[in-house]
């Protein structure tokens, strides 16, 4: 049959499509800004079919109203990260987080760890030959449609047809709702001037030809923005925004000097603006690859010069990371952060940096500590850990003993704080 024949077929409106959901069953969400905003409003509407809907997503962009209160019953939420719409969900027991090292979610669904029995996804339009691309959503999306029992496919002619491992044929969708809405957009963050000094300390780790890492928010954004007098960077990230669009603009950014996919961004999902939605339809010079092989750290290390940068909670003063707890409340994941840890740690002339401001609550925290709070998950174990950065500089803890490690910590740390840090230093080491 041709594929034209049996797109029509399948073709269905959202109520309809979304009936093919069973009570008990586990639905997986197309990930982030490429959240199928129509499907997801569908199930919520017709939540009375359902009891004990498991819904599993990583970051939930969308309205989230399937973690109200009175949807307890008809879902549950599954965090494989946290966000904005999902933390009280869980901190109040009506969802629940499961941990895992973001390239290896592909894995739990494959491996049938987490079977899934529906996956809601979002993609372009087909192109001549039946194949539909995921977008600015490859990461675990990808293979959850691979591995789902029923697949609910929304067609969006907003979606851009990104280029790379980031396709599925129209026979491998059953249900195909069309719904043309603008995607899910994130603003530029503000950035401070205690941003700008992180940022400026980061790009001096920087070397021309350096592949980069960045995450999203007002730290990478600086970072990028001190990069202007760099040479032949490269990108090899889970994620863009639309910070790395000046750069490529001025020439900074050409992937040039990349040893693994020369010439090409790679990356695994996309968080932005409609403009960087629309630099990367169809451009052959980003290739946007599932998760499990962006992230895999055996992967990230064939990039010479790797630099990832990553972001913290809390420090304490061994070097261990708490990236995704505030004591006993989970804020957020694991995500990526040990994936391109490690992975750079691996590369030849790389270098992983975790990036913080020196403190939180307007002052009031400090987030280098003597000891991580109580009940916070290390998030990146101190024998990972290389460079620290805050507004007041460098710490590099590599090769460092216990007592030197907790000097770095201390002179980058506010210095409302140093004495305290000091006076606790003393009391664990002894001869500090």
């Amino acid at each position: 049959m041709d594929w034209r024949e049996e797109y029509k077929e399948k073709l269905c409106d959202a109520s309809q499509a979304v009936k093919n959901i069973k009570s008990g069953d586990r639905v997986v969400i197309g990930h982030a800004s490429g959240e199928p905003q129509t499907l997801v409003r569908a199930m919520v509407d017709n939540y009375k079919l359902y009891e004990d809907v498991e819904i599993v997503h990583m970051v939930a962009m969308g309205e989230g109203k399937y973690m109200e209160p009175d949807m307890e019953k008809h879902f549950r939420h599954n965090g494989l990260f946290l966000g904005g719409s999902t933390r009280e969900a869980v901190a109040e027991g009506r969802g629940d987080y499961t941990p895992s090292f973001f390239f290896e979610i592909p894995s739990l669904f494959k491996d049938k760890i987490l079977p899934v029995d529906v996956a809601l996804i979002q993609v372009s339009k087909p192109d001549d030959h039946g194949y539909c691309s995921f977008g600015i959503s490859c990461d675990y999306t990808k293979g959850a449609a691979e591995n789902a029992k029923i697949v609910i496919a929304q067609v969006n002619d907003y979606m851009p047809r990104t280029l790379g491992e980031c396709f599925i044929h129209i026979r491998d969708i059953d249900y195909i709702v069309e719904a043309s809405e603008p995607l899910i957009e994130l603003a530029a963050p503000k950035i401070g001037n205690v941003e700008r000094k992180i940022g400026e300390h980061c790009a001096s780790l920087i070397e021309d030809g350096a592949t980069l890492q960045l995450g999203i928010g007002a730290i990478p954004d600086a970072v990028l923005s001190f990069l202007k007098e760099k040479n032949d960077l490269g990108i090899h990230s889970e994620m863009l925004s639309d910070g790395i669009l000046g750069l490529i603009e001025n020439g900074n950014i050409t992937n040039k000097a990349k040893t693994l996919h020369r010439g090409k961004s790679v990356v695994t999902f996309l968080m932005g603006t409609r403009r960087l939605y629309d630099y990367v339809d169809n451009n052959p010079s980003v290739m946007v690859c599932p998760v499990d092989y962006v992230n895999n750290p055996i992967v990230i290390a064939q990039n010479h010069r790797m630099v990832s940068i990553n972001s913290a909670i809390q420090i304490d003063l061994m070097g261990q990371v708490a990236a995704e707890t505030i004591g006993y409340k989970q804020f957020s994941g694991t995500g990526g952060q040990v994936d391109f840890v490690r992975g750079a740690s691996l590369s030849k002339g790389g270098k992983s940096i975790i990036a913080m401001p020196s403190v939180a609550s307007k002052g009031k925290i400090s987030r280098i500590v003597p000891i991580l709070d109580e009940g916070a998950a290390v998030t990146t174990s101190r024998n990972d850990v290389r460079y620290v950065v805050t507004e007041y500089g460098i710490a590099d803890l590599k090769g460092k003993t216990l007592r030197e490690r907790a000097r770095e910590l201390i002179r980058i740390a506010h210095p409302s704080f140093r004495d305290m840090l000091h006076e606790e230093a003393k009391k664990r080491f002894k001869q500090f």
